[in-house]
């Protein structure tokens, strides 16, 4: 016979599972203050009607709709405005991108890590394939490097960006990665948009240590 406990586990397992696959909200990850304050700061950059600045969104996805509101302020203004933090076009806006990469795959919005590579998402690889990638990562966590500079080529700047990543798979098994980012955006010519001047993920040289 099957004790009350057990039988309870079992019907429970259901719903863990799909809590292990679920996004994380904001107010998860920082706590419900911290987490409205930042969407606060969101609500007021933001020029959407309805912009996704609510804590039970992840924080990748509110920190990556106040940096797309700083970059439509271009570089001077947005140094005016509290809550924008790096420059738009500079080389640390540039690693924020990688940063915020990496906080959405730790809260499994893959949607939002997806369009970190363009409204188009990651160049050669679809969206489930791309989901499906990170099915076995529990957890994972980066450690940028010193960015190395702005350089240009044929209208568009690109940065390079070193990084540790440190993953952890369903079943334990612990995964360490070395190498780096590149990182583009159009610079600011005529008829280039808001959303081509921002930085997107470029490619990737990543190396898995033994």
């Amino acid at each position: 016979m099957i004790s009350r406990w057990l039988l309870r586990a079992l019907l429970l397992l259901p719903l863990a599972a799909a809590a292990a696959t679920e996004p994380r909200s904001c107010a998860q990850e920082l706590g419900r203050q911290p987490a409205q304050a930042l969407a606060a700061t969101c609500r007021a950059l933001s020029p959407a009607t309805h912009p996704p600045c609510n804590a039970a969104n992840s924080c990748a996805l509110i920190q990556d709709e106040i940096a797309r509101s700083c970059a439509l302020f271009g570089d001077g203004e947005a140094a005016k405005e509290p809550g924008c933090g790096p420059l738009p076009s500079s080389a640390e806006a540039a690693a924020a991108v990688v940063q915020r990469y990496y906080r959405a795959l730790a809260a499994r919005d893959y949607g939002t890590a997806w369009q970190l590579w363009g409204l188009d998402g990651q160049p050669g690889n679809s969206y489930e394939k791309f989901r499906q990638g990170y099915a076995r990562t529990r957890s994972v966590q980066v450690t940028l490097g010193q960015p190395g500079p702005v350089e240009g080529a044929a209208g568009s700047s690109y940065v390079s960006v070193p990084v540790t990543v440190q993953a952890r798979l369903a079943d334990g098994t612990r995964q360490t990665f070395t190498g780096s980012y590149r990182l583009r955006r159009v610079n600011d010519v005529e008829g280039a948009s808001a959303e081509q001047r921002r930085w997107h993920l470029d490619g990737a040289t990543l190396k898995q240590q033994r």
